[in-house]
């Protein structure tokens, strides 16, 4: 079974940087399509970034282009999130989450199958 194991949150000021690890085992990430989902305090869970199994496409929310990286090592089998310039509203619980089916590069919360238990980042204005 995929398990999903994310790390790296922690307490940052506004502009600074971090960078979340998902460490996976079960299944390789190369056959897995790959992303980063967020809950911030009193809102729902929202997709961040992902990236595609196939191709390593990848794909973000308007809120995060230009300021956060998704990348993966294969050999590591390993996603991350690079957050550059961070905002007090991207304070949230950051979530890895894993998809084993194809798809045209819509994220949802409910299409996901993996997931794991989440990383606090808090940015501090």
């Amino acid at each position: 079974q995929v398990q999903l194991v994310e790390s790296g949150g922690g307490l940052v000021q506004a502009g600074g940087s971090l960078r979340l690890s998902c460490a996976t085992s079960g299944r390789s990430i190369s056959t897995l399509s790959m992303g980063w989902f967020r809950r911030a305090p009193g809102k729902e869970r929202e997709f961040v970034a992902g990236i595609r199994w196939s191709n390593g496409i990848t794909d973000y929310a308007d809120f995060v282009k230009g300021r956060f990286t998704i990348s993966r090592d294969i050999a590591k089998n390993t996603v991350y999130l690079q957050m550059n310039s961070l905002k007090p509203e991207d304070t949230a619980v950051y979530y890895c989450a894993a998809d084993r089916s194809s798809f045209g590069g819509v994220w949802n919360v409910g299409r996901m199958d993996y997931w794991g238990q989440g990383t606090q980042v808090t940015v501090s204005s």
